[in-house]
């Protein structure tokens, strides 16, 4: 399995081992990354959140985010296909805020970490310049990346919207919960793993929505910048 890798330089930095995970997707060989090692009680990545919201590449990714494999079970509400039946229900309204798709926490015995993962509805294409502290990448209408956050904006026209011929507006967004510093790990790397989790999140939202052509996700996360 074959991930897109940034061309972006990567600084030495205590994620090193992580990325060198995501060149690893797939392969049972790298030990010590792989979902068989999670303990019984505990969840692997590609299981959370419904188990079709988290693809191989962005279970890597987490574990580049919160430094372990190991998570706790997310509620069976917390759905990538829950969020879907919610977001049609709210079209064609804009949100104006944002609702949960999921909450993914590490597993009892490690650190204290919490990631949320959001949906939106938005009035059209996005506008503005994004804050300083993100890289925009090739994504969708808009894919906004941070060490600590990303955000994907993607364009759906379904069936399962009222007026099927007008594009929906979706933004899914990855982020910390509770950093109250900047990271003093590699921040490029940080970049292109929250990018990965949110490219997995969206793209899964685009397939239960029915959406054509994907709303123009790619099918690998795409890490280059615009």
């Amino acid at each position: 399995m074959r991930i897109v890798i940034s061309r972006r330089p990567v600084r030495a930095g205590l994620l090193a081992t992580g990325v060198a995970g995501l060149l690893c997707l797939g392969v049972a060989s790298c030990g010590g990354d792989g979902d068989e090692e999670v303990a019984d009680k505990d969840v692997a990545g590609t299981r959370l959140c419904g188990g079709d919201a988290v693809s191989a590449d962005a279970s890597k990714a987490l574990k580049v985010i919160t430094g372990t494999s190991r998570f706790g079970t997310t509620a069976e509400t917390s759905t990538v296909a829950h969020a879907a039946t919610e977001l049609v229900e709210a079209w064609p309204r804009s949100t104006g805020g944002r609702d949960d798709v999921c909450r993914i926490y590490t597993a009892d015995g490690t650190s204290d970490f919490a990631l949320r993962v959001t949906w939106g509805l938005k009035g059209g294409p996005p506008t503005g310049t994004p804050a300083p502290d993100f890289t925009v990448l090739k994504m969708g209408e808009r894919t906004l990346a941070a060490a600590n956050r990303a955000s994907v904006r993607f364009a759906c026209r379904s069936d399962r919207f009222p007026e099927s011929t007008k594009a929906a507006h979706i933004a899914i967004g990855v982020e910390r919960w509770g950093m109250p510093t900047e990271p003093e790990d590699n921040v490029e790397a940080l970049k292109d793993a929250y990018a990965t989790v949110a490219h997995s999140f969206s793209l899964a939202m685009a397939k239960e929505l029915g959406c054509e052509e994907n709303g123009g996700l790619p099918a690998k996360p795409v890490l280059d910048p615009a």
